[in-house]
């Protein structure tokens, strides 16, 4: 059987499985976004199972009705593109899979952990004085105005990126990224809010 796609014809001898290996790698950015469609209408018409290999986070979400995360040869986390963005197993798929503020935390209480210099609730369970890794998106990020929030800073950087501004907000010696679509300019003091379910707390990674 052959399956022609603009300028592309695959000849698919009714496999079972088709491996594509960053198929797209060498098209540039809007061909790319193109094919991708392409690809996806492809696999939806033949009804096969693609194991599709990429580097890139955007096309994995994309592309995939499961995702499989891998490290050195190693499987980190499988799950569906919602499950691996908004519940990452450990610091590597967070910060694969999406943009991520990483900090080091200690839980301090029940459900509470400390992180920038303040205690804020969250919704995972660790042992009390457990040192921790600690996720958050910067689209979770709320920013407010100087003592509005929960943790005072001042900006000291903003990019639009067309959908958002990304800023990045200077906390002590720790740096936030935000994502918003309200800039703040830079030098400007603000004040962030992050709510509990925002806050992701992971055992923390040790390497040698």
């Amino acid at each position: 059987m052959q399956f022609r796609t603009g300028n592309i014809a695959f000849f698919v001898n009714e496999p079972e499985i088709l491996l594509l290996d960053e198929p797209l790698g060498a098209l540039d950015l809007k061909m790319r976004k193109d094919m991708q469609l392409e690809l996806k209408e492809m696999h939806k018409k033949l009804g096969i199972t693609f194991i599709y290999v990429t580097h890139d986070q955007e096309e994995a979400l994309t592309m995939s009705d499961t995702i499989v995360v891998m490290k050195d040869g190693v499987i980190q986390q499988i799950g569906t593109p919602t499950d691996i963005y908004n519940e990452p197993k450990n610091t590597f798929v967070a910060d694969f899979i999406g943009q991520s503020n990483i900090f080091s935390g200690t839980m301090v209480g029940d459900k509470k952990v400390r992180f920038i210099g303040y205690n804020f609730d969250c919704v995972d369970d660790f042992k009390k004085n457990e040192k921790v890794d600690v996720v958050v998106r910067p689209e979770d990020v709320e920013l407010v105005d100087e003592d509005k929030g929960q943790v005072n800073g001042v900006i000291i950087s903003s990019i639009f990126k067309g959908v958002h501004y990304e800023m990045v907000m200077k906390v002590g010696k720790s740096e936030v990224v935000i994502q918003d679509t309200v800039e703040r300019k830079v030098g400007e003091k603000v004040s962030v809010i992050i709510k509990p379910d925002s806050i992701h707390i992971m055992a923390k990674e040790f390497s040698t």
